[in-house]
């Protein structure tokens, strides 16, 4: 994605990544909290009050711009099938942060609160991704947004709301394997996305989706135990394999069809 084309209107539709460091210290980054309110816009702020680097003013600039393609894309979507698109609020930070749910550091990485309809992203975090996971580029910061947005487009049309339900209900295994069903129809999303912000704004430069594609490699749960401990445990799995997160990710792309996303009705083996 180049800094103009950025600048014209460029989002993508959700994409959870994690630093191994954050696996490390037991989180899991891209969760969901989940509530109910709303608000809109984009705010940078400091929980320890220090000042953002040029670097992380530069994000931050980006980052919004990503948020405003999402609404674009999202809000056309949405329209087309007779209904309205809210944008989420999108708040950068450092340190850690207040949120309607509680106080957030940045050791849980990018996540969604439905209580506030916020997406909130530390900006030190695409660093960590690009040192720890050998995540980088425009694509795969986008790729991080848009997968959070992803969720927020669950909150809107219910699905959110429902399976935190089931989750509270079942099992610590069957709650992880309904987290795996959510966050791999994020990642669906993700592809929707850059499949009509491409139509929309011919956003996608050569080697964009490899880009892609090749974080969402390393961000499998499968692929982050086994960096981490040397061994999966495929029991405690609530994001989906490097496998499935890269093909259900350009599922969404080539399809540009939400209807093709359902992750729910398939075999859990099947997915």
């Amino acid at each position: 994605m180049s800094a103009g084309k950025v600048a014209g209107g460029i989002g993508l539709g959700g994409l959870l990544i994690y630093g191994l460091i954050t696996l490390l210290m037991g989180g899991n980054i891209g969760d969901v909290i989940d509530v109910a309110t709303q608000m809109g816009g984009t705010e940078i702020v400091s929980g320890s009050g220090r000042t953002p680097t040029a670097e992380e003013e530069e994000l931050a600039v980006f980052s919004k711009q990503i948020l405003a393609g999402t609404e674009d894309v999202w809000t056309q979507i949405f329209a087309q099938n007779g209904r309205t698109y809210v944008p989420p609020k999108l708040v950068l930070y450092n340190d850690y942060v207040q949120t309607a749910s509680g106080t957030a550091s940045a050791q849980m990485g990018p996540f969604y609160n439905s209580a506030d309809q916020t997406v909130y992203i530390d900006l030190s975090f695409f660093s960590t991704m690009k040192q720890q996971i050998g995540a980088d580029g425009d694509f795969a910061y986008a790729y991080v947004i848009a997968h959070e947005v992803g969720h927020h487009v669950q909150y809107l049309l219910g699905t959110l709301q429902q399976a935190h339900q089931q989750m509270s209900r079942v099992s610590q295994a069957e709650s992880n394997q309904i987290s795996v069903r959510l966050e791999l129809q994020a990642d669906f999303y993700a592809g929707v996305w850059a499949h009509h912000d491409n139509r929309m704004y011919h956003s996608l430069e050569p080697g964009d989706i490899e880009e892609g594609m090749a974080v969402a490699s390393k961000i499998g749960d499968d692929y982050l135990q086994k960096k981490a401990r040397g061994y999966a445990q495929p029991e405690t799995f609530n994001h989906g394999t490097s496998e499935q997160r890269s093909r259900w990710l350009m599922k969404g792309f080539n399809t540009g069809n939400p209807a093709q996303g359902d992750t729910f009705s398939p075999r859990y083996n099947q997915l």
